[in-house]
């Protein structure tokens, strides 16, 4: 419906005013966040394309979650190196935190393929391409090396460039170590600087995560708005299998990992987690998560700075169960079926080779869903112009996507802290309901 812009922000207005209501009444952050999804979406289905300009009150709060990420994400990181009081000890939290992005993501693949398999997502579909499609193309394996390398880090940050900047913190982290060991004195002042900048940007971020819910609410009427049930519906078994897969993989997989190797109750876990799944879901941006992630990770899930420090930015960066094994997955199966295409056991066992090998690869690169999907069609023999027959629910699916991924980020992040005797078990169990929401790490 068509309806006066007035009408519509209004009912924005009144939707502000009941979530603003609620944070008065320390209604919990998750119960907030999941009201304000379902505001957008009433608001956004009811109203249309008219409510598009609600949009603007999710931008908001997306590029106040953006300003975050690369200050928070330099300081966490050289904050965790200076945390390191032996270079073994890096050596172990990294092979620890890489073998499990690289085990969930093969799981993942696996997942999104058995799923992909019993659907048949591809049957009775008949669209064709878009006229304007063109195939991305893979960065080559140098340009992908070159791009992980910092040249000028302020432009890195200014530019978005996440891996560089990660590359860059590493190095200077490891600079302060090493220095410490020879004249502790000459680096305590900016390992100070440091270790403060670190909490004062915890702090923004908690400034900043306090207006999630409203960001939620606009980020959910524009999707609402833009997307109609009818234009789906061709599709709807392609959307239907990518969020069995997530469910299962979050529920099944990580769910048993933090049961058997953390020994955490996983319904305890998903609600301690839950700000970090929702944030994830309707910014559909691992990197915008980040913020809130670390602060669930050392707040909620009681695990150390050091290894939230380390886990969660390089998980934002290099963690894509679900962008790089799920989707990649399905699609895979989807296209093959549409162009009738046979895949054998071979070609499955590639397939989750590949997923599983690309999402690493891709660590850094724009786009990692599109481009993991590039590489596994790319292997399997499938034709890229696939993809375009998927674009049109890619909004729909990442949100999906994206809230595994960031999921992922956690239950690692707990693993590691487990395995590394740096989780608070005690404080975990102990935590109250009404101590949930998200502080700022104590200094």
């Amino acid at each position: 419906m068509n309806a006066h812009p007035l009408v519509v922000w209004a009912s924005a207005a009144a939707s502000v005013l009941v979530l603003a209501y609620l944070q008065r009444r320390k209604v919990g952050f998750g119960v907030r966040v999941s009201l304000a999804m379902l505001l957008g979406l009433a608001v956004g289905a009811v109203f249309k394309q008219s409510a598009a300009p609600v949009g603007t009150i999710g931008q908001i709060y997306v590029n106040l979650i953006r300003m975050l990420v690369m200050p928070l994400l330099f300081a966490s990181i050289t904050a965790s190196f200076t945390r390191l009081s032996e270079p073994a000890q890096l050596g172990k939290l990294s092979v620890r935190t890489v073998t499990l992005f690289v085990v969930t993501t093969a799981v993942a693949a696996a997942v999104g393929l058995v799923v992909a398999l019993a659907l048949d997502p591809a049957a009775g579909v008949s669209l064709s391409l878009p006229e304007s499609y063109t195939a991305r193309e893979i960065p080559p394996f140098t340009q992908v090396v070159l791009d992980l390398v910092p040249q000028n880090p302020i432009a890195d940050m200014a530019g978005g460039r996440v891996v560089p900047v990660i590359v860059f913190a590493i190095f200077v982290g490891a600079a302060i170590n090493l220095q410490g060991a020879r004249d502790p004195e000459s680096v305590r002042a900016f390992r100070e600087v440091i270790h403060s900048f670190n909490h004062v940007m915890f702090g923004v971020a908690k400034l900043a995560i306090k207006t999630t819910p409203y960001g939620v609410f606009g980020l959910i009427t524009t999707m609402a708005a833009r997307y109609g049930l009818v234009s789906l519906l061709p599709l709807g078994k392609v959307i239907l299998a990518v969020y069995i897969a997530c469910l299962i993989h979050m529920l099944v997989v990580y769910g048993g990992m933090v049961s058997l190797f953390a020994r955490v109750n996983p319904v305890r876990f998903f609600r301690k987690a839950l700000p970090t799944i929702s944030v994830a879901f309707s910014t559909r941006s691992s990197y915008a998560t980040l913020p809130v992630n670390l602060q669930v990770i050392t707040r909620r899930m009681k695990v150390s700075e050091r290894v939230a420090g380390f886990v969660a930015p390089l998980g934002a960066t290099m963690n894509f169960d679900g962008c790089g094994g799920i989707w990649p997955a399905i699609v895979a199966v989807f296209v093959a079926g549409v162009y009738g295409i046979p895949l054998g056991v071979a070609d499955y066992l590639l397939l989750i080779a590949t997923a599983t090998i690309g999402s690493i690869g891709v660590a850094g690169v724009p786009g990692p869903a599109s481009i993991a999907t590039t590489v596994v069609l790319t292997s399997l023999g499938l034709p890229l112009e696939g993809m375009a027959l998927l674009l049109g629910i890619d909004a729909i699916v990442d949100m999906g996507r994206t809230a595994v991924n960031a999921t992922g980020t956690t239950v690692s992040a707990l693993l590691v802290g487990v395995w590394e005797g740096e989780f608070d078990r005690r404080a975990f169990d102990e935590q109250q309901d009404d101590e949930l929401e998200l502080d700022p790490v104590a200094a």
